[in-house]
């Protein structure tokens, strides 16, 4: 993902929540606090398409589709 994306991402309270949600789990998992820096970043990497492909399908098609239309460096036709 874009870093304009994942601001994009940022900006909707149901992320935001599902982040800490995964920082309490996390947390709690270890016996400490694993941070919130963390939390995001982890969330992101782990969670965040899925999460948006269930809850934004319209921002997920657009996502994959700028994602799909790079062409593949292969043989060149002759």
């Amino acid at each position: 993902m874009k870093i304009t994306q994942l601001r994009e991402l940022l900006k909707d309270q149901r992320v935001v929540e599902e982040i800490n949600k995964h920082l309490w789990i996390e947390s709690q998992k270890v016996g400490y606090s694993i941070g919130i820096e963390r939390a995001t970043d982890e969330w992101m990497r782990l969670y965040a398409e899925g999460w948006m492909k269930y809850n934004m399908p319209d921002m997920y098609q657009k996502y994959r589709g700028k994602a799909q239309k790079k062409k593949p460096a292969g043989k060149k036709k002759k």
